[in-house]
């Protein structure tokens, strides 16, 4: 199996993965359950359907322990070593409200303020020091914390992005008496103006450290348990990949990597079908990751808030997630309304039908009670029926009689509120930023959203939705074909009007080489590594910034760069934004944002076409009665992976899987296009 790469992504009830051998062309699927607290368990158990783990070449793993680690708060406890004066920026942050209406509302920072402790030492925003820092009173302040129990430290000085030395020195000083590598600084982290962003970033990573890099190390460990002595990276939030000893470094990096991966194959697999504008959506056991692809290209965001006063400045795929996944819990509130999720049943105990202990309804059982999910052939291959009874029996109970309702009312409520929420998300990515979602078609994955793709299609006026060939495995198909990349920023504070353009080009010279070395020691095969530059701009007095890509290369030792093609950059981006420029207002340069981009080597998705000789007969599994809008239809049911190329299924139909089931409704159509995805559209 020498040169077989294998992508796997560990959810919140199965583990998918996507292994492929590069030099045959060749590529298999696995889903196993997961399993909670110790995800290595089913990361080795789905590596090894594959054989033996050590003739693998390399894994590469979309992971969402940071993600959980923060929803959660069950990251390490920090200590933070700040400037005099600043130690509560963690609490006062933007002045945000966890609530629209009224100013009510608790936040609880993830340093506590026992653990915040001030040092005498002062950096000008022109990098100036006039305080340098007390050596020994950084190393009292580390042993100090380390008495009151802190697992990692985060130094963050005023101003250390204009000059790091004192927050160097402070780092060297706290190293003397701290053990371990769970240490760092914000000019190691996020080197940009702004304090808040800047230190609730270092302090966010500092939370994920011990916790990531506990989870790596199990992993790494586990891996070499079996021999695999290949290449093990990790999936960032940006969507590229990283080598795990970057992702201990700076885990706050993963804090969406397991969507990322997603994302990443969603548009890849739209591109190459002919639909450069869509909205992906992977709905998982736990939660709906929602997406926006324009042109081709994922939206990128500078800053993500992760949940209420969580903010984290580096680059992610924006995503919007909510808690309605396949897990999740369907309830009735004390002011008798239906609410589903966002607390989930997970992969143990499960879903009420997979009659692992469950009393409470959820998403799935919903779909399995009006027929839409097989009962004797659920997907992941562990159990070997669903218990629809008992799925009926919930339903009544926790949702039919409060609400007054049988079984299958009930049942087709809950997909109802479920639809409804993810229908909101969708509007939220696409109407709300502008962009008419008639013009899109959805990509629903993930092992549930091929069952909502004609709901999304009718709630939210979509014209199409593209079910992938394997929407079950997609985010580890992501994992497979993403690139390697390597972001960094650096603040400049320069105004435009005569630019010194040789500085400027020295700075980005010396970045590029940067950032393209650390792409190099990933040590994954790559055709060319891309140099992308950006500068954050805005005009003078403005405190919000616009992204500014520069049309330059590195070439020669030189970008080029001079002030001309900085202004024209700049116009255009912020006309784009705003329709409008600010003649005779100076413009300044406020970050340089370097990215290096490690290009894979193609992955041909003609490889997951169907085969030659395919029927639509010989996919043909006869009917079984479906419930559809209050009544039952007797629905078509055939092997999805059995459908040739050009075929036509007219609703109301069933195709089933291994690892998803797609549901087209009454009214709607699907066919399967030249590389196997099904679209689905309203009936000609």
């Amino acid at each position: 199996m020498s040169g077989t790469i294998v992508g796997v992504d560990v959810g919140g009830t199965f583990t998918d993965l996507f292994c492929f051998d590069e030099a045959q062309g060749r590529f298999r699927t696995a889903k196993v359950p997961s399993n909670r607290g110790d995800e290595a368990v089913g990361f080795l158990d789905g590596l090894r359907t594959f054989g033996p783990v050590s003739q693998l070449a390399s894994v590469v793993h979309g992971t969402t322990v940071g993600t959980n680690a923060l929803l959660e708060r069950k990251g390490a406890r920090v200590g933070l070593i700040t400037t005099r004066g600043f130690r509560d920026v963690l609490e006062m942050r933007r002045r945000d409200r966890l609530r629209t209406w009224g100013l009510w509302g608790d936040f609880v920072p993830v340093v506590d303020r026992d653990m915040r402790l001030e040092v005498g030492e002062r950096v000008l925003a022109d990098g100036t020091i006039r305080e340098p820092v007390d050596a020994e009173e950084v190393r009292a302040a580390a042993r100090q914390l380390i008495a009151q129990g802190a697992e990692a430290l985060a130094i963050v000085f005023i101003n250390a992005y204009a000059n790091p030395a004192n927050e160097q020195a402070a780092l060297a000083a706290a190293a003397e008496v701290w053990t371990g590598d769970t240490i760092a600084c914000s000019s190691q982290i996020l080197p940009e103006i702004r304090e808040f962003e800047r230190t609730s970033t270092t302090a966010l990573n500092a939370y994920l450290q011990p916790v990531v890099g506990s989870y790596l190390g199990k992993l790494d460990a586990a891996l070499q348990s079996d021999g695999f002595t290949g290449r093990f990276h990790i999936v960032q939030s940006n969507g590229g990949v990283m080598s795990t000893a970057s992702a201990r470094r700076l885990p706050v990096r993963t804090a969406l990597s397991g969507p990322a991966a997603g994302v990443i194959a969603a548009a890849a697999i739209a591109r190459a079908a002919g639909f450069p504008d869509v909205i992906t959506g992977d709905l998982g056991g736990t939660s709906f990751d929602v997406s926006l692809v324009v042109g081709g290209e994922t939206a990128l965001a500078a800053q993500t808030t992760i949940d209420f006063g969580l903010v984290i400045r580096t680059p992610m795929i924006e995503i919007t997630t909510i808690g309605a996944g396949g897990g999740s819990i369907a309830r009735v509130d004390a002011g008798g309304l239906l609410q589903v999720g966002p607390e989930s049943a997970g992969s143990r105990p499960g879903p009420v039908c997979y009659a692992q202990g469950n009393t409470r309804p959820t998403l799935t059982d919903a779909n399995v009670v009006l027929g839409r999910i097989n009962a004797e052939r659920p997907i992941g291959g562990k159990l070997a029926r669903l218990d629809v009874e008992a799925a009926k029996a919930a339903i009544l109970e926790h949702v039919g009689k409060p609400l007054g309702l049988d079984a299958m009312a009930a049942a087709e409520a809950i997909l109802r509120v479920a639809n409804g929420h993810m229908a909101g998300a969708i509007r939220l990515v696409s109407i709300e930023r502008g962009h008419d979602p008639s013009r899109f078609a959805a990509v629903p994955f993930g092992g549930g959203g091929a069952l909502h793709a004609g709901a999304l299609i009718r709630d939210v006026g979509l014209k199409a939705a593209l079910v992938p060939r394997y929407p079950g495995v997609t985010s580890a198909l992501g994992c497979v074909i993403a690139d390697i990349r390597h972001d960094q920023v650096q603040t400049l504070n320069l105004m435009l009007e005569g630019l010194d353009a040789a500085a400027l080009d020295r700075r980005m010279v010396a970045e590029a080489a940067a950032v393209r070395a650390v792409v190099a020691e990933a040590g994954l095969p790559v055709e060319r590594i891309d140099i992308l530059f950006a500068l954050d701009m805005h005009y003078a007095g403005q405190t919000h910034t616009v992204s500014v890509p520069l049309p330059v290369a590195v070439s020669g030792g030189t970008t080029g760069v001079t002030e001309a093609v900085v202004r024209g950059a700049f116009e255009e981006s912020y006309r784009t934004s705003f329709s409008r420029l600010l003649p005779g207002v100076a413009a300044r340069i406020v970050n340089l944002r370097t990215a290096a981009v490690g290009r894979r080597p193609h992955f041909d998705l003609r490889a997951l076409a169907p085969e030659a000789g395919a029927s639509v007969q010989g996919a043909a599994r006869g009917t079984r009665p479906v419930w559809f809008s209050g009544a039952w239809h007797e629905a078509a049911i055939f092997a999805r992976l059995e459908l040739p190329v050009g075929a036509v299924i007219p609703g109301p139909a069933i195709l089933e899987q291994p690892d998803a089931t797609t549901v087209v409704d009454p009214g709607l159509s699907a066919r399967v296009d030249e590389l196997g995805n099904v679209i689905v559209e309203a009936a000609a």
